[in-house]
């Protein structure tokens, strides 16, 4: 069974970056999408960043557009959040997960994943 494992997390000040890794186990076909999420203390699992495995340009929510960038490495089955800028309140649990995906309006559901990964902790210092 396909398993996705995130790495990358730690403790960065206020302003700095972290480059996050989702390494699939096995490999993703252009059919399927991948998302990265995430889930503060307290707060529902939110929509960060996703991207078609088969192209185009990643989807991002409006509060880290121009901040944070999702790319894919088809030969090493592995997808990356580059953050940059980062701010307190984005202290989180990061998550990537996969999902189906044929073309259309990015699903930005969390419901719509069906795999996820174990998460990784980024906490953000002011």
């Amino acid at each position: 069974q396909v398993q996705l494992v995130e790495s990358g997390g730690g403790l960065v000040q206020a302003g700095g970056s972290l480059k996050l890794s989702c390494a699939s186990s096995g490999r993703i076909f252009s059919t399927y999408a991948i998302g990265w999420f995430r889930q503060a203390p307290g707060k529902e699992r939110e929509f960060v960043a996703g991207i078609s495995w088969g192209g185009g340009t990643g989807v991002y929510r409006d509060s880290v557009k121009g901040r944070f960038t999702i790319s894919r490495d088809t030969t090493k089955n592995t997808v990356y959040l580059q953050m940059n800028s980062l701010k307190p309140e984005e202290t989180a649990v990061y998550y990537c997960a996969s999902t189906a995906y044929l073309g259309g309006p990015y699903p930005q559901n969390r419901r719509a994943y069906d795999r996820w990964g174990q998460g990784t902790q980024v906490t953000v210092s002011s």
